[in-house]
Parts: C-alpha cells; structure tokens; sequence
C-alpha cells in the first residue's frame, strides 16, 4: 500500500495572465482550481497510472472541507486531521506569453506537536513491511524543522519505504533517519553538498557520496529540461528531458514520484522506472493546473524516453 503524507495542503488557484506586468492592472485570461500540495498530487497520479493510495494531511476550514470534498469525488482514499485555521491557497500564475511560472504561496495553519504525533501514530498502525510511505512538501506554519526525521525514522521501523521529497532544513534533517529514497532537484543536491553541480557526472558523484553518508537505497535527480539521474546501489541512469508544449510545471516533480512509488510497489526494474516516471513528468506538464494527466498520454511518452547508462 502507498500512503502519501501531506502536512501543509492547498487550494491551488492556477491563472493564466498574458504578459503579466508588475505594478500595473492585469486580467485573468483563464483560471482553474484544484486541491494541492505535494503529497496529494503524489496520490492523485498514482490514481490515473491505475494505483491506489491513502492521503494523510491537515486540513482546516471550508478551504479544507473543500479540498476534501474534491478527493473524494476523484474517487482518491483520504485521512485527513481536521484543525482551527483556514488551510491555505496558493496563487500560479501562467504567462504564456513570457513562458513564466510564478508561485505565490502562503504559509498555511498552525499545527501542534500533538495533533502531530496522533497523526503519526494513526499512520504506523496501519504501515506493514515493504508499503510505501511519501512524505513530501512543507511544513505548518511553527512546526518542528525535525518532524521529517521523526515521521521517516518511525516509518523505516515499521519496515515502510519512505520516499522524502523536501528541500532546505526539512530534508536535511530527514536525511539523518536514512529513507529509502529521496528526489532532490539538481540546485538543492548542490545545497546538500556545498557545491555548484551542474554535468551528470558530478550529480551522481554527490548522490553515491550521500547514499553511502545516509544509507540511502535510491537519490532521483531532477534536471528541469533537461531530465533526470536515477541512481541506486547497483546502477546510475541518465534520462533525457522529453521536449512537450507546456501547460503548466507545477507538481511536475510529484507526478515523477508518483510514478517511483507506483514502479518500486509493482516491483519493476530500473529502467522500466526510469520509463514511466520520465513519461508520468512529460504528460503532466502539458497540463493546467496541479489536473494529473490520463494515462494514454503517459503510454503515448513511453517509448519517446531516451536513457543512458553512466
């Protein structure tokens, strides 16, 4: 069973602004809404590769109700913690014109050590060795900067595999209780590193150098455009970047981990992974919005995916 953890969700109010100019008025050309943060765009993925998930999260007020409300139409498996507060929505906005993607997040709700802990417990009574745990995203506003370390570390106990896909503090303190996989992009495996990494070569250098460091099984490089590094004890592979009119980046990294999830539960190989996740990225970003893309436009990337053995 996969369960995706989402601690800091969202409304995503996707809007599309032609040549939006800064200081000045300017008019929506389309929008659409959608219920976000990453670990839900993990589980609403995995839903159109033909898998099922459980998504576990903190909600708040009608925005959560909302959010909620929308999951279960889709026909996802939820397990929300309701809390005071209103959970937040977050602006994109699509320049077509420009070909520019601009986020404008807000901080979300405060949580509690407490409703945290319960939240976690509710979670390992239900993990069983070989499910997949993906924990992903921010935090709450105020939150412990170790909680990731504390929900992988109990995870991996219970024989989950945990795939962290975070930045900043949050996944470097995760990294200390060993998850079986993470997905930096290449900018933030440079932060871990301190270095400015850049060629294939040099990514999948400082992802061997932090697997033996952490016990880390698998590290997932994302390189924008330009694709990917899957490295894992075994094997390193380099996917191209597959080239698709873009609807929209965002929740493109988790569309990528969704498809890890789903590759590493039905037990497929490597290169095989490499595939549909390469694809699962592509298809998404000719999207709007955080909409998770069908699966026959995944099926018509597969065989496009270029890879390479390092």
């Amino acid at each position: 069973m996969i369960y995706t953890v989402t601690l800091n969700p969202a409304l995503d109010k996707t809007v599309e602004i032609p040549s939006l100019r800064v200081d000045a008025v300017n008019r929506i050309a389309r929008m659409r809404t959608d219920p976000g943060g990453k670990g839900i765009n993990v589980s609403k993925v995995i839903q159109k590769l033909g898998g099922t998930s459980t998504a576990l999260g903190v909600l708040g007020g009608h925005t959560g109700q909302l959010i909620q409300s929308s999951l279960k139409e889709m026909g996802l498996e939820t397990d929300f913690t309701f809390v005071d507060g209103e959970t937040r929505t977050n602006l994109k906005i699509i320049d077509p014109v420009e070909q520019t993607n601009t986020d404008i997040n807000e901080p979300g709700v405060i949580v509690s050590e407490e409703i945290l802990d319960g939240m976690l417990q509710r979670l390992l009574t239900r993990l069983g060795t070989g499910d997949i745990v993906v924990i992903s995203g921010s935090m709450p506003t105020g939150s412990p900067v170790d909680t990731y370390y504390i929900w992988t570390k109990a995870a991996s106990e219970k024989g989950a595999k945990v795939f962290l896909d975070a930045d900043g503090d949050l996944l470097k303190a995760g990294l200390a209780a060993s998850p079986y996989l993470i997905k930096p992009n290449d900018h933030e495996l440079s932060g871990l590193v301190g270095e400015t990494l850049s060629e294939p070569q040099e990514l999948a250098a400082a992802a061997r150098s932090l697997m033996e460091q952490y016990r880390i099984r698998k590290v997932v490089v994302s390189m924008g455009s330009a694709g990917a590094l899957y490295v894992t004890e075994e094997e390193t592979i380099y996917a191209e970047g597959l080239k698709v009119p873009v609807g929209s980046t965002v929740g493109a990294g988790d569309s990528v981990v969704a498809a890890l999830a789903v590759a590493e539960e039905r037990g497929l190989p490597l290169t095989d992974a490499v595939r549909l996740s390469t694809a699962t990225g592509a298809a998404n970003v000719m999207c709007s919005g955080t909409q998770p893309a069908k699966y026959d436009a995944v099926e018509g990337l597969l065989q496009k995916v270029v890879w390479h053995r390092l």
